[in-house]
């Protein structure tokens, strides 16, 4: 079984103010890609940290767990830490988990339906998203992998074990995986080019 985490924790420093809670759409980016992954999965996992209330006060949908990150500030492994120690915990039945981040506004249901599939016909370990010549979030890590994401420290993303891993990495094509949203000026750009 599948979870998908969505890892919402960040402060958003370059931005200002949370990124989770920018429109994009007439939804927050938060909540568009939540949208995506409720359709796709049943178990739905929030990660939030920083702006902890502001971020839970604009999660529109119900049946969502949500997991708070006291170490927000140590860097995206502590988010990780939670999200997978809660799964060995509490979720024995979960078999792969699926990280996105709240600020890839083209994730779509699609997409994560595409990865999961992969993952059930492939005997790699890792389905990671494919875009300007990098693998990335969205990715999938099936269980072996949970103790090694256990391991990773501060500022370290998933994308070490990519690295490390990469004879075990099945891609899939994601091809605006590249358009996040860290400052005012990619809100703009994005605002203006796409809605």
């Amino acid at each position: 079984m599948t979870a998908i985490v969505i890892l919402a924790a960040g402060a958003s420093t370059r931005l200002g103010r949370p990124k989770q809670n920018l429109i994009y759409k007439s939804e927050t980016l938060l909540n568009k890609v939540l949208t995506a992954a409720k359709a796709v999965a049943d178990n739905i996992y929030i990660v939030v940290g920083a702006h902890s209330d502001v971020v839970r006060s604009g999660i529109a949908e119900d049946n969502v767990t949500v997991l708070n990150n006291p170490d927000w500030a140590t860097g995206m492994a502590s988010s990780i830490h939670v999200a997978v120690n809660h799964m060995m915990q509490n979720q024995p039945s979960i078999t792969a988990i699926l990280f996105l981040v709240c600020d890839q506004p083209h994730v779509n249901a699609e997409l994560l339906k595409h990865i999961i599939e992969r993952a059930k016909a492939s005997e790699k370990g890792i389905i990671a998203c494919n875009y300007s010549n990098t693998l990335g979030v969205p990715a999938l890590f099936k269980q072996q992998y949970f103790n090694d994401l256990l391991k990773l420290k501060g500022q370290e993303g998933a994308k070490k074990l990519l690295i490390a891993h990469q004879a075990d990495v099945e891609a899939a094509p994601f091809a605006l995986g590249n358009i996040d949203i860290d400052t005012e000026e990619d809100y703009k750009k994005l605002t203006s080019q796409y809605n």
